[in-house]
């Protein structure tokens, strides 16, 4: 979180240099720093890995760096590569996970923009990237993007240009952490709750379009159902517990 990404040998002891600093471009504390690391799946062959971060004033940034030419435990620190951002406005909930999916692209979790209650209906805007889970293709790009728009995305082919193309799944609170079941295909995500209840979601990871239900539900329950979709539209968790029996997932 603090910025820096660490090699740990087999033994259990620690490079002393780190294979990434990037600890004087981000902000940290809280819920901000560097909050995500995915190696691409042919790293072995071109060196590229992803990380989601904070900027300084709290912005959301997604970007590729490179592994040193000539040292494997160093990473290039001038080889970043801007692939997307977004503002965030509040410090908290700023997801950011990164993880390839089986199908290689690129999933990245965006909470719902923070504060508390999601007070902007952000997480059910399709209009907006947070709140969301993302999928890009960033060995295609297009448009001007560092990335490209799999022609599979549910709103890839929607001619309104302002719903965001992005969007893999949405209706998400702070979904800080996710992965993949390669070997039954399915796709897990951790959602953070308001004040009550934590969920956690489980779903065949070719499943597109998907809405999870924040703001209008917290888990299972009720939350602020005004101008929600109705209950058969949403995707309900898989499990969910309450705060007497645990803290935030």
């Amino acid at each position: 979180q603090g910025g820096r990404i660490k090699i740990i040998q087999g033994d259990g002891t620690v490079n002393p240099v780190p294979f990434l600093d990037i600890s004087s471009i981000i902000s940290s504390g809280n819920e901000r720093g560097l909050l995500g690391l995915a190696f691409h799946p042919d790293y072995a062959n071109n060196g590229y890995f992803y990380v989601n971060y904070t900027k300084p004033n709290g912005d959301t940034q997604v970007s590729r760096f490179s592994v040193d030419s000539g040292n494997p435990d160093l990473a290039d620190e001038n080889s970043e590569l801007p692939i997307i951002g977004y503002a965030q406005p509040f410090s908290n909930h700023n997801g950011g996970n990164l993880a390839f999916g089986p199908d290689g692209y690129l999933y990245i979790s965006s909470g719902d923009g923070g504060s508390g209650g999601d007070p902007g209906n952000r997480a059910q805007n399709i209009f907006e990237l947070l709140g969301k889970l993302l999928r890009i293709d960033v060995d295609n790009p297009s448009g001007g993007n560092n990335y490209g728009i799999p022609a599979d995305n549910p709103y890839a082919g929607n001619p309104d240009p302002g719903i965001k193309k992005e969007i893999w799944a949405y209706g998400l609170r702070n979904p800080w952490r996710f992965s993949f079941d390669f070997t039954e295909n399915n796709l897990w995500i951790a959602d953070v709750g308001q004040n009550n209840w934590e969920e956690i979601n489980r779903v065949a990871g070719s499943e597109a379009g998907l809405n999870y239900g924040w703001r209008c539900y917290e888990g299972n329950h009720p939350f602020n159902t005004a101008n929600c979709p109705p209950q058969s539209e949403l995707t309900f968790p898989i499990a969910e517990y309450s705060h007497s029996n645990g803290c935030s997932i």
